[in-house]
């Protein structure tokens, strides 16, 4: 028994562990970049103009808005960063399809 009270692990086990378990936790798939979770208070006016605007345009939602926001801001103020770039173009021309006109396509 190991210092933790448990059996250590075979070295075919470690082995497996090291090599394929842990590292998989450890890196993220290029088709999934990594997001984070920001929390912000707006004002209550700013807020209901966004609800009406995502309201009008349903190939839009709030995630889209403010990260095509923020990308916007940064590249107006002259950010060289290409990812900014990217972000800003891609949130632009991205469009979902609306589910409401595919049913009616078929």
């Amino acid at each position: 028994m190991g210092p933790n009270g448990f059996d250590e692990p075979t070295p075919d086990v470690r082995r497996w562990i090291e090599g394929s378990a842990e590292s998989n936790l450890l890196t993220t798939p290029d088709s999934m970049p990594p997001h984070v979770s920001v929390e912000n208070q707006l004002p209550q006016d700013l807020y209901e103009a966004m609800g009406r605007f995502i309201e009008s345009h349903p190939q839009w939602d709030q995630y889209r808005l403010v990260q095509v926001a923020i990308a916007g801001f940064l590249f107006q103020q002259g950010s060289q960063e290409r990812v900014v770039a990217q972000h800003y173009l891609k949130g632009l021309f991205h469009h979902r399809p609306d589910p409401c006109q595919m049913a009616l396509d078929r």
